[in-house]
């Protein structure tokens, strides 16, 4: 990456401005991580507290989000838009379990609408995020963004621009592993959810993928109504008391 200039703009400015052409333009689409503070401290010669000014700033522009302890990703771009789901809490369990009740509605739809209209291209960014989930099965936090962009991916083969801006506009925070804690899950106990979301996705694909609109519909509101259904068990154990 070329280093930020000192030309008397603040250097803030230059790299908000050199990262919202790279989001605008599709270098870095939706979903994408972008690198780490060091990383961009490094490549543009620029401190700290400069990186993180400047990814507040495209944070603001609802270019990027943050997620702590994950990193920080691209959002689809719609600034007209005014619908925008909060970035997680630490009381957000129910509100998850509303988005979760929202977007089985909403994806079902378009992934039946994306069985019949999506495109080779589209098929082949659903089967590499696919893949990028499954290279990452041990890990919580590197699966949040295949998982978005996978869902992202449907959402745009649906052929109707708004599914695209609406799950753009909810972001990284539609996953559930964002916005309530899983630490506490052992790293069984995690594979095995993981596997469980893999197999659904998966499921998914194959019916976007041999046009079969009702099939993708029906796997989708599966998939999406089993998320509800794990996070809901998985937040009755945690808050549960120790019998001892």
């Amino acid at each position: 990456m070329p280093r930020v200039g000192r030309n008397g703009r603040g250097l803030a400015h230059e790299l908000v401005a050199t990262f919202t052409g790279k989001l605008r333009s599709g270098a870095i689409k939706p979903g994408e991580r972008l690198p780490t503070e060091s990383e961009i401290m490094q490549a543009f010669g620029v401190s700290r507290g400069v990186v993180r000014e400047a990814l507040s700033r495209l944070g603001a522009a609802g270019l990027v989000q943050t997620l702590h302890g994950i990193g920080t990703f691209a959002l689809e771009s719609a600034p007209q838009s005014r619908f925008q789901v909060e970035s997680p809490s630490l009381d957000g369990f129910a509100d998850m379990l509303d988005v979760l009740e929202l977007r089985a509605s909403l994806e079902s739809d378009a992934a039946g609408l994306a069985a019949m209209r999506r495109t080779d291209e589209q098929l082949h960014e659903m089967r590499n995020a696919l893949e990028d989930f499954g290279r990452h099965l041990t890990t919580v936090g590197d699966t949040v963004a295949p998982d978005f962009r996978f869902h992202m991916a449907i959402s745009q083969a649906a052929g109707n621009r708004y599914y695209g801006e609406l799950m753009g506009q909810l972001g990284l925070a539609v996953i559930p592993r964002t916005r309530v804690a899983s630490s506490w899950l052992d790293i069984e106990r995690r594979t095995e959810h993981l596997q469980k979301v893999n197999q659904e996705h998966q499921d998914i694909y194959a019916a976007i993928e041999r046009r079969d609109p009702e099939a993708a519909r029906a796997a989708m509101r599966i998939h999406l109504v089993n998320s509800r259904e794990r996070q809901r068990k998985a937040y009755a154990a945690e808050a549960r008391p120790d019998p001892r």
